[in-house]
């Protein structure tokens, strides 16, 4: 097998196990909800820790792949996020909760930035965009897991034991995979922070994954709150489910997309797609038009990181690896305001009206894409 080929391979196992990862966590957020007893303001207070520690693991990660091969931080930092789901699982008091939750955020961050260094490296090895669909086995990988999460909560199993088969797997898988992947990545340049002017090549991307950080993370963290608290459906992963299998769809049709109709258009049709969806699903809250709702937001928002990371890889100020990891600043920042944000509105009001937070953030895709676009043209 061509070496290559063998390197995207393994390197899809990652992108796999980590969208299972997050998404066997954030199924699980109403059940975490319930057991504590929190409030949707007090639930909205407890997911600002993640950005917050995620936002703190930024330096070290740009630091780490510029220092070494991007699979060495990528590895360690997987294993981390394995044990600190775990963790996550068997805490028993709120600290020790915020505790693991920080934890498995920061090592997040750090196979993040990590295994998309690694993903626009090879890009550059393939005559085709192939960056949607690494993305899109992250969305697969979260479409099982949140499976996984669908049986084990209508079976009755406890989230301690649910988390703790989780990691058990994905540790061996994690270290045998290791070997197989890209080596020599690092770049020999653009990897220090230049401060001064900003760079608007790069504050447009970053505001295009602030945007697309809000819709994504929030759909992540409150799908299944709005499902079982306003939507009333007693299996409540469903809306997280069906969010997911069609951001997998979406991304694997991505990159031929891109092809056909150009970048511009495929982020104004995103866009679109985020506002329409939110908008049934917020107007007509009900099973089968939230569940269609839900569907075109996965839609919508799949297409917009992948898509903004390899338009970050041709940064010319930058090195791939320390052009992702300012970006990502903007998608952390995102998160840290999205899913608080989303709690506080719904506690004020109700979450029907937070959730056109989503929408507006859709809306804001437009203006700034063709923004960058237009600059893109003066940069040739």
């Amino acid at each position: 097998m061509e070496l290559k080929i063998k390197q995207r391979i393994f390197l899809n196992v990652f992108f796999f196990l980590s969208g299972a990862c997050f998404s066997t966590w954030a199924s699980r957020i109403p059940t975490i909800k319930a057991t504590f007893g929190f409030n949707d303001a007090q639930l909205g207070t407890l997911l600002l820790f993640m950005p917050i520690s995620s936002l703190i693991g930024l330096p070290l990660s740009g630091w780490l792949v510029s220092r070494y091969d991007s699979r060495v931080p990528m590895t360690a930092a997987f294993i981390l996020v394995a044990v600190s789901l775990s963790l996550i699982g068997f805490a028993s008091t709120p600290y020790t909760l915020a505790a693991s939750m920080c934890l498995f955020a920061f090592a997040m961050r750090i196979f993040s930035i990590s295994v998309n260094t690694q993903a626009i490296s090879l890009q550059k090895q393939f005559n085709r965009k192939i960056n949607s669909s690494f993305h899109g086995l992250w969305s697969s990988g979260g479409i099982v897991g949140v499976g996984i999460s669908t049986l084990f909560v209508a079976l009755d199993i406890s989230m301690q034991i649910h988390f703790a088969i989780v990691s058990f797997i994905t540790i061996p898988i994690t270290l045998f995979s290791y070997k197989f992947l890209l080596q020599n990545d690092r770049s020999p340049s653009g990897n220090k922070l230049i401060l001064g002017k900003p760079d608007p090549y790069i504050v447009y991307l970053g505001l295009l994954v602030f945007f697309a950080a809000i819709c994504e993370g929030g759909m992540f963290d409150w799908s299944g709150v709005y499902f079982k608290e306003v939507v009333h459906v007693e299996l409540f992963t469903l809306g997280y489910l069906i969010f997911m299998m069609f951001m997998a769809l979406s991304r694997f049709v991505a990159d031929r997309l891109m092809d056909q109709i150009g970048m511009p258009k495929t982020y104004v049709l995103s866009a679109s797609l985020i506002i329409s969806g939110i908008g049934l699903a917020v107007i007509l809250p009900y099973f089968w038009t939230a569940m269609i709702g839900f569907c075109l937001v996965g839609f919508g928002t799949a297409s917009i990181i992948p898509m903004t990371f390899l338009l970050a890889g041709s940064s010319k100020k930058y090195s791939p690896g320390m052009a992702i990891s300012i970006i990502a600043t903007y998608s952390i920042v995102g998160m840290l305001i999205g899913p608080p944000v989303i709690g506080y509105i719904a506690h004020a009001t109700n979450l029907r009206i937070a959730f056109i937070t989503f929408a507006f953030s859709g809306m804001m895709l437009i203006p700034v894409s063709q923004l960058f676009f237009r600059f893109q043209k003066t940069q040739v």
